[in-house]
């Protein structure tokens, strides 16, 4: 009946009122079910859930098996199932082995003669890829894969459907996030009405908290491409490694009063995309911009979405020689919408665009298939001799430093198909000498441009563009970056990467499959288990430790043992001071973290501090909380949320603002308010007077990002911090002879706002002689810094501060926006890692020059002590897309090694 009811409501619309067209004309095989016939609606007339899409692609492959195979790739953390589909003729679904094969083949110019490539390409077809709603909440692409995948499985006589059959296989991959298009359906069959609203302001059209557009763990995974942080990534990374089609294209949607977006894409390019790889953008273009003009439809291409970051959906499979494409649609985020030229915009009609975009460029690449195969096959032997030729021949990470972040490090190159292999023994390079289990990448092979874009510490971006965005910038117009403008994981992991000019001989073992921590069992201990500080695994040490309920204490400053040195930081695990199961425990953490554990069997140190030493803390066992709601940013909240709990094994507990006021405070012991746009102060309103009573009362309140200006905020005062304006030249001092306030017209005269002078009355005049006058008189009397995309930054940490121990020397640091703190004040409290100095903060990136001068010395990381609790804020987000590795021990050190009874100074108060 309900069902009946909406139909009816529907066609009552003036925009459903006819019987709806995708593709006029088309005659389809009854024997090949349609999405209607299976959900028993009209497509577009509902949302179809994560369940009903994939029951629609089994219907299809239950219907023509010999022409659509179903393979499930992955679960998402909430234990839906990712699904693509493989779409052909009946030919070449019955060789998919052969084609895989074969395109492996053309990857290896090595073992692939002229000849034996020239066969390849003549038979092979061309694999293509499109993936729908990697954004839950981007609704219009899964209802178009169902209509894709039935027109060219059931269309009749049609030249096009047969010819993309004939040519190409087709990888449909209808739904990227199930989890966040679930969330989204539920929020909006919750929020629905009598009839469709069109209203934008209409809550079936504006979400709560955190929307769909992001997975269980709140993440964009349109970023998450080379960090696969998420196991739908993963999943979908593994597939097309498997297959590694020659076109993938990612559908999205925009705002709803836009049109539609498609490639070529926007500049910059990254430096690595080859000639032929651009030369794409313009073939599939076209001939979508064919079928648009023919069914009416207006679209824009180059204007946004760049080349130039390597972790979209789009971008990433440009480093394998294939090409990616974003296709963005205007979204009705609903079923219909009213854009403010007052036309009404259907579901449905998004969705046609979104299948005729799918179609037409399946047709591009079946016309186009041997020359695609071709430039594949061109583009492994290339990066080859590429390889061979430049200056840098091979890239190595020393196992030494964080080696467990080496470790993770190499092995999530090579789950991107990037060959690794691993040293045996100690070697040299270069006269420099290297250890056992390092990690050797060589230039030389088809992923070298990937490798060169992930591994090199810049990707330049064309300077002609750095120059027009300094134009813009000039006359107050945003600039066109899209993203962040530095990802180099080395940097990023801050793990040591060698470009050697040599390659290194000898054998080496390749490295497969995923990367699994895995220690070693410590031999029975007498006294205790010294943990040294400063690793991931050491970190994933503490945390299990700590749930095992053993008695940890963390050493506030060095100490040598038996000769060998322990750093700052180092976990001690008394045998007597826990249960006897203490020696199984620790046996077990070890194997499953990786870390290093040694056993110690006398108390005894040759150098440095005892094990019962004043500046040895006692690690408790926290309860954590954070804030999970607006005004969050749902982004940051997921990121720091999933560091602590899938990253180290450690539970969070998600409180929602409003419960604060009500919630027992006395069972946390750390607060983390994560970044946000928002405003704290509304959101936690009565809540502030209890939050900083639990403070003061031995809690430790970690602010991260926009949390910053709440906390440093006059009616909070819990950070001393102060957000500074733009810095600018110091002022030209008086004429002589003249008060500084001279310039000030008196009281009552017309500068003053005498009447007749206007709101606030003339001002004293100036002659402008030249343009450079102009720019200056129309400065704002006090601006804030531009925004800046996304650079990486060096910081110093204070090695001597609890924050720093187990830091490196120099640590990078993801800054993205405009704000820029000063120092703390030494009545206040501690900066214990600051920014480099105006010649080394930049580590890689496009950063604006009065932002590099101003950053310079600026805090990270700010500690102050408020009763017998402690205040920390990061500056910039420490968990930033969760990639940040090389920050986790910083964070780690605020999260469970803040000293209790308050830590603005140091481990232990100073005498």
């Amino acid at each position: 009946m309900c069902r009946v009811v909406l139909a009816l409501v529907l066609l009552a619309l003036p925009a459903f009122s006819q019987k709806f067209e995708f593709w006029p004309g088309a005659q389809y095989d009854p024997a090949i079910p349609s999405p209607e016939k299976v959900l028993g609606y009209p497509t577009g007339q509902k949302h179809a859930t994560h369940a009903d899409i994939v029951r629609y692609f089994e219907a299809l492959a239950a219907a023509a098996p010999s022409r659509i195979k179903v393979v499930e790739y992955a679960t998402s953390w909430e234990g839906r199932k990712l699904i693509y589909a493989v779409i052909g003729s009946e030919s070449n679904i019955g060789r998919i082995s052969q084609i895989k094969t074969g395109v492996k083949q053309l990857t290896e110019p090595g073992k692939t003669n002229e000849g034996a490539a020239a066969k390849l390409v003549s038979s092979l077809p061309a694999v293509i890829g499109i993936a729908s709603a990697v954004h839950g909440n981007e609704i219009s692409s899964p209802e178009a894969a169902m209509l894709t995948a039935y027109h060219l499985l059931a269309a009749r006589n049609d030249a096009l459907a047969t010819a993309v059959r004939q040519n190409v296989v087709l990888l449909l991959d209808p739904l990227q996030n199930p989890d966040g298009r679930d969330r989204f359906v539920h929020n909006y069959r919750t929020a629905a009405g009598l009839e469709p609203d069109p209203n934008a302001a209409s809550a079936e059209r504006a979400e709560p908290w955190p929307g769909g557009r992001s997975n269980h763990y709140l993440f964009d995974m349109n970023r998450d491409w080379f960090a696969l942080t998420q196991p739908e990534t993963r999943g979908r990374i593994a597939y097309l490694k498997e297959w590694m089609p020659l076109i993938f294209v990612d559908l999205h949607e925009m705002g709803t009063d836009t049109t539609y977006f498609f490639a070529p894409g926007a500049e910059p390019y990254n430096p690595h995309l080859t000639k032929e790889q651009k030369e794409y953008g313009p073939l599939f273009g076209k001939n979508n911009a064919k079928w648009f003009d023919q069914f009416g439809y207006v679209y824009f291409t180059r204007e946004v979405f760049d080349e130039f970051y390597p972790g979209y959906g789009a971008s990433w499979p440009w480093y394998y020689g294939g090409m990616g494409m974003t296709y963005e649609n205007a979204s009705v985020r609903g079923l219909i919408a009213r854009k403010s030229d007052e036309t009404l915009y259907t579901f449905q009609e998004s969705v046609k665009k979104q299948f005729i975009a799918s179609v037409a460029t399946c047709e591009t690449a079946a016309a186009n298939r041997e020359t695609l195969l071709k430039n594949f096959w061109g583009y492994a032997k290339s990066a080859i001799e590429e390889g061979r030729r430049e200056a840098v021949k091979e890239y190595i990470l020393p196992r030494r430093g964080d080696t467990s972040a080496a470790d993770k490090l190499a092995y999530l190159l090579a789950e991107q198909g990037i060959e690794v292999r691993r040293a045996p023994t100690a070697f040299s390079n270069g006269g420099k000498q290297y250890p056992a289990g390092s990690y050797l990448i060589s230039a030389a092979q088809q992923r070298k441009r990937m490798v060169r874009t992930l591994l090199d510490p810049v990707s330049e971006m064309d300077p002609a563009f750095i120059k027009e965005q300094e134009r813009r910038r000039k006359k107050n117009l945003r600039d066109q970056i899209y993203d962040v403008t530095a990802w180099s994981l080395p940097m990023l992991y801050n793990v040591e990467c060698v470009q050697a000019a040599e390659v290194t001989p000898g054998s080496f073992e390749t490295i497969t499959g995923t990367y699994q921590p895995k220690g070693a069992a410590p031999a029975r201990a007498t006294v205790a288990y010294l943990v040294p500080w400063g690793f991931q695994a050491s970190g994933r040490f503490l945390t299990a430790a700590l749930r095992a309920d053993l008695r940890v204490t963390s050493a506030g400053k060095p100490f040598t043992q038996s000769g060998r040195k322990f750093p700052a930081g180092t976990l001690v695990v008394g045998v007597k001071q826990n249960e006897a199961s203490v020696h199984d425990k620790v046996a077990r953490i070890a194997v499953e973290s990786g870390a290093e554990v040694i056993p110690a069997n006398s108390s005894w140190v040759d150098e440095g501090i005892d094990f019962g030493s004043n500046y040895a803390q006692f690690l408790r066992k926290p309860g954590i909380a954070m804030i999970w709601d607006s005004p969050a940013s749902s982004l940051a909240a997921g990121a720091t949320r999933y560091v602590i709990e899938r990253m180290y094994g450690y539970p969070v507990t998600a409180i929602r603002p409003q419960a604060l006021a009500m919630a027992d405070l006395s069972k946390f012991h750390v607060l983390i308010l994560p970044d946000s746009a928002g405003n704290y102060a509304s959101a936690l309103g009565a809540s502030t007077e209890r939050i900083k009573t639990w403070v003061r009362s031995g809690g430790t309140l970690i602010g991260i990002g926009g949390a910053l200006s709440y906390l440093s905020s006059g009616p909070v005062g819990l950070l001393g911090l102060q957000q500074e304006a733009l810095a600018t030249a110091t002022a030209a001092p008086p004429a002589a002879g003249r008060p500084a306030d001279a310039a000030k017209p008196p009281s009552g005269a017309p500068g003053a706002g005498a009447p007749g002078g206007g709101a606030a009355g003339p001002v004293p005049g100036k002659i402008l002689a030249s343009e450079a006058d102009y720019e200056k008189a129309i400065q704002g009397d006090r601006e804030m810094p531009d925004a800046v995309a996304g650079v990486l930054l060096r910081a110093k940490p204070d090695h001597e501060h609890w924050i720093g121990h187990g830091l490196p020397e120099t640590i990078h640091v993801l800054y993205d926006g405009r704000t820029i703190y000063a120092p703390l004040k030494k009545d206040k409290g501690v900066n214990p890692v600051i920014f480099a100095g105006p010649d080394q903060i930049l580590a890689a990136g496009v950063l604006w020059e009065e932002n590099r001068k101003q950053l310079a010395y600026k805090p990270f990381i700010v500690v102050q002590g408020e009763g017998r609790g402690t205040v920390i804020g990061f500056t910039a987000d420490p968990n930033f897309r969760a990639y940040m590795d090389g920050l986790n021990v910083a964070f780690l050190n605020a999260v469970f090694r803040t000293p209790l009874g308050g830590g603005g100074r140091g481990m232990m108060a100073e005498e």
